[in-house]
Order: C-alpha cells, then structure tokens, then sequence
C-alpha cells in the first residue's frame, strides 16, 4: 500500500506502525520484534544511534529509547550521574539515563497515547519524539565525552559543548 505524504499526515496508526511508516519513509534500516516493539539506527554527528520503541498496550505507553553508544567505567560514574543531573536540568520533554547494570548512557522519553478507537501515533507525534531524541543526543554527546575522555568536571563540560555548539551555527 502506498501512501502519499498528505494521507500520512491525515492518518494516525497503531504506534509501532507508525514508526515503522516512518522510518521506511525515511530510508532507515529498522527490525520489528512483534507488534509491540521497533528498533531502528541513525548515524548523527558524532555516533551511530540505536532507536528503540516499545509499546505497553496495559498502559497506553510508547517508550522511546536512544542509545548514544557511550558506555562508563565505573570509576567514571559518579562524573557522569552529576552530568546527566545538570543535562536533565536543561531538558523539556525526555531525560537521559546510566543504566547501572551495563554502563550504558540512553535517552529516554514516553508518550502517553489515548484514542476512543484505541491508541494511535500520528506522523507529527512520530517526527517530534524522533527528532527530539535524536537532538538531544546530537546537543549532549560533547558533554559526555569531555567528562569520559578529558578528564573535565560536568560544569566545564556542558560550558565547553555549549560554546562549540554555539560556534558551529
């Protein structure tokens, strides 16, 4: 079934179908794991992106999931945990994560999803929790790596990163 942009725009679907419309349409490469679940990549700036969606249907939930690929030693985790305090601070929608198990440094935001005829995901909300992820991401990796790789306290860090950023414009 094709669909031209404005059919897309008009029509909201189930969550996970939507992201899938989505990515396709973008060329992405994605995998489904069922119905409830999508996983596609980005290449920003600076590192490839896992995206992560899964949909909790009991809850009416889609939890969005990007993993920068950074991963923190342990002897770096105190660093990064004020890091993403001082980041999280700065955030409007989502919030960035150390998943103390693996080390791993993810952003992560929900979208709460109600319909009469069930919960659907349109094409705008789909972009929005794409592209803000993906921003956030692209905005906060400097941050991490000054504090993994240049030995730089958090402060200095978001301060160093946000005058590159600003710099680049």
């Amino acid at each position: 079934m094709h669909m031209d942009e404005y059919e897309l725009e008009r029509e909201a679907s189930a969550p996970i179908d939507m992201l899938e419309t989505y990515y396709r349409a973008l060329g992405w490469e994605y995998e489904r794991s069922g119905e409830d679940e999508i996983v596609s990549t980005f290449q920003g700036s600076w590192t490839q992106y896992e995206l992560r969606s899964i949909w909790r249907a009991e809850d009416q939930v889609l939890q969005f999931l990007a993993l920068p690929d950074i991963r923190v030693a342990t002897e770096k985790r105190d660093a990064i945990y004020e890091t993403i305090g001082l980041i999280n601070e700065q955030l409007w929608l989502g919030h960035f994560e150390l998943w103390s198990a693996s080390g791993l440094v993810l952003f992560r935001h929900a979208a709460l999803l109600e319909g009469e005829d069930g919960a659907t995901l349109s094409l705008q909300q789909a972009e929005t929790l794409v592209e803000a992820a993906i921003e956030e991401c692209e905005r906060f990796y400097p941050v991490f790596q000054f504090v993994l790789w240049a030995d730089k306290t958090p402060q200095e860090a978001i301060a160093a990163a946000l005058i590159e950023t600003q710099g680049e414009a």
